[in-house]
């Protein structure tokens, strides 16, 4: 298994490197070896995942000294699009978290988080799935159902699935129709369930269409 992280601060990373290394030993299969890169900058982490093609997953801090957080993350996605990023971030706004999504990372851990909540999180990404905190997520519900709309829960392009899935389209027309492949698809699925949370397709589309997230033609 091979992670890459991202922050300027030593100390941090140390700290996360002795949190990687104690909660995913268990993971690694056979002769499998845990290597953890390091990187200060966004420069740095853009080389390095340049020279690493194995990397399995990047752990990025949102305030780097040489760029946004965003801009790199931006970068590696466009760059590297099936290498997974998860942001690690002081902020627990919801604004933030939604942008990141938007931005195509794959979770978002606030620096605040346990450490099996970090081992939990990068599990599920490794997994194909989004991780966003289950109490930032429920906030965030509770507050947009108190204003009528769930929408800021999903990202645009999550909308767009939902969308397609009430329309009664299959994964793999979804993916067809958005230019994504139909993994990828299922992994929107699955955080639109979770989001919503329902736990079938129907349900999903009956609890969107309340919320006003979609249209169904009749």
């Amino acid at each position: 298994m091979n992670l890459l992280i991202v922050d300027d601060h030593k100390l941090f990373r140390e700290g996360m490197r002795y949190v990687l290394e104690a909660g995913l030993k268990e993971d690694l299969a056979g002769n499998e070896v845990l290597s953890i890169y390091e990187a200060t900058d966004g420069a740095t982490a853009l080389q390095c995942a340049s020279l690493n093609p194995q990397l399995d997953l990047v752990l990025l801090d949102l305030s780097l000294p040489d760029a946004s957080g965003l801009d790199v993350l931006i970068k590696i996605t466009q760059t590297f699009p099936i290498l997974p990023v998860v942001i690690l971030s002081a902020s627990q706004e919801g604004r933030d978290i939604r942008k990141c999504l938007d931005l195509g990372a794959m979770g978002f851990i606030p620096k605040d988080s346990s450490s099996s909540a970090v081992i939990n999180a990068i599990r599920l990404v490794l997994t194909g799935n989004i991780y966003v905190p289950p109490a930032l997520l429920l906030n965030q519900m509770d507050s947009q159902i108190n204003e009528g709309t769930t929408s800021g829960v999903l990202t645009g392009r999550q909308l767009d699935v939902m969308q397609l899935i009430a329309s009664g389209h299959s994964n793999k027309d979804i993916a067809r129709a958005l230019n994504l492949a139909e993994t990828t698809v299922k992994m929107h699925v699955t955080h639109i369930m979770r989001a919503l949370e329902v736990s079938n397709r129907t349900q999903a589309v009956v609890k969107a269409e309340k919320l006003g997230l979609v249209t169904i033609n009749e």
